[in-house]
């Protein structure tokens, strides 16, 4: 925690030691590797764990990390507004992410990562596209290999598990994740001020929002001593992660941020075929490729 804490804190607190216009992208970078790596603990531990349960504890722990990052460094509080925003986007990420850890203890993580991305970096890039007009040819292309992407990954073999649907496990959740990590992009958009603090804050919405679905659904509040670790990691990267998005974000563009840190599925699947030996058709192996190629392509309008 201390190590997490004291790289976070130089990283964000000074960006003095970085060139301006590097800082966001050596952020943004970091963020790929700190999220994908989250995924995947929070992904495992949620197999020995029911996922809300994990989260709620995850994001508590999380809070205490970057709180106390907020309080060495003595940031700037945001304000009222900002406070707000942060709140809110806490409270869909939060939701969202327990959403996701349960697709990827239910699924392959190889398939359900990238779709959460694909979709967390394609709303704000439409959303952005509202806004400033049409897209570049090159974001036109991303959404054609996306749809292509999406075929491939989703569609259903014999050899995988398959939902109701016809679809892999865990494929109908990881959109689902997807729409919220981009409700999370938007909403922490619109808070400014200290990075640091604005990440603590949103886990106090994260930490309600899954508290309130463990009440609602009566889970029962026991975590074995592998799903309290992995949910530390995963709480502990995953906040951190934010931190540096957040950074990233204020210092620079959104969508240059979304697209960077988009690609942590990357270290997810990585992750997940060196410690699972997850394997995937030749088919869905092309599509997962897609994917990640299709995200900087709908990004860079």
């Amino acid at each position: 925690m201390g190590a997490i804490s004291t790289a976070c804190g130089m990283l964000l607190s000074s960006g003095v030691s970085l060139p301006v216009h590097f800082a966001p992208a050596a952020a943004s970078v970091l963020a790929v590797f700190l999220w994908g790596a989250s995924d995947f603990a929070g992904g495992y531990g949620s197999r020995r764990a029911n996922a809300f349960v994990l989260t709620a504890f995850s994001h508590l722990c999380a809070f205490v990390l970057m709180l106390s990052v907020a309080l060495a460094h003595r940031g700037t509080l945001p304000d009222l507004a900002s406070m707000a925003w942060a709140v809110l986007a806490g409270s869909i990420g939060g939701f969202s992410l327990a959403i996701f850890y349960g697709a990827l203890a239910s699924g392959q993580m190889g398939l359900t990562a990238p779709i959460a991305a694909l979709l967390g970096a394609a709303i704000p890039t439409l959303a952005d596209v509202a806004m400033e007009g049409t897209p570049s040819r090159w974001s036109i292309v991303g959404f054609g290999l996306a749809i292509v992407a999406i075929w491939l990954i989703t569609r259903p073999e014999p050899q995988f598990q398959n939902d109701e649907s016809g679809h892999p496990k865990g494929v109908v959740r990881a959109a689902l994740a997807g729409v919220g990590f981009a409700g999370f992009y938007l909403c922490v958009h619109q808070a400014s001020g200290s990075a640091p603090w604005i990440a603590a804050i949103t886990r106090i919405g994260s930490f309600t929002a899954t508290a309130v679905a463990v009440a609602a659904t009566r889970a029962p509040l026991k975590l074995q001593l592998p799903a309290v670790r992995f949910g530390m990691m995963a709480g502990f990267l995953d906040v951190t992660a934010s931190a540096l998005f957040i950074f990233a974000n204020q210092r620079g563009r959104l969508d240059e941020a979304v697209v960077i840190t988009s690609l942590y599925p990357a270290v997810t699947v990585l992750l997940a075929r060196l410690v699972l030996k997850e394997h995937f058709s030749r088919w869905k192996f092309i599509g997962l490729l897609a994917a990640l190629a299709a995200v900087p392509l709908i990004a860079a309008g």
